[in-house]
């Protein structure tokens, strides 16, 4: 391999030297983008399940809401009717 460069003088050996750095920087280039990808996919995810989270939390809400309403309409009624508690 040596040979091959020193037929080509220190300009084969410069044009052998940059083209090696561009294949490495694009293979950089391609991990720092597939990362970017990655990171951007978690945070979509990450938003979707604090969406589904929000919402169980809101219904949750609304089915304690609407036990204690029936506990107190169940409460009324008993008391209502002299039966007591």
């Amino acid at each position: 391999m040596m040979e091959t460069l020193a037929q080509f003088g220190v300009a084969g050996v410069m044009g052998a030297m940059w083209l090696i750095e561009r294949r490495a920087s694009a293979k950089r280039e391609e991990q720092l983008t597939q990362a970017h990808e990655k990171l951007i996919g978690q945070l979509d995810d990450r938003g979707a399940l604090i969406e589904i989270v929000r919402d169980n939390t809101r219904a949750l809400s609304l089915l304690e809401a609407g036990q204690r309403g029936l506990v107190e309409a169940l409460k009324s009624r008993v008391v209502g009717s002299g039966e007591g508690v």
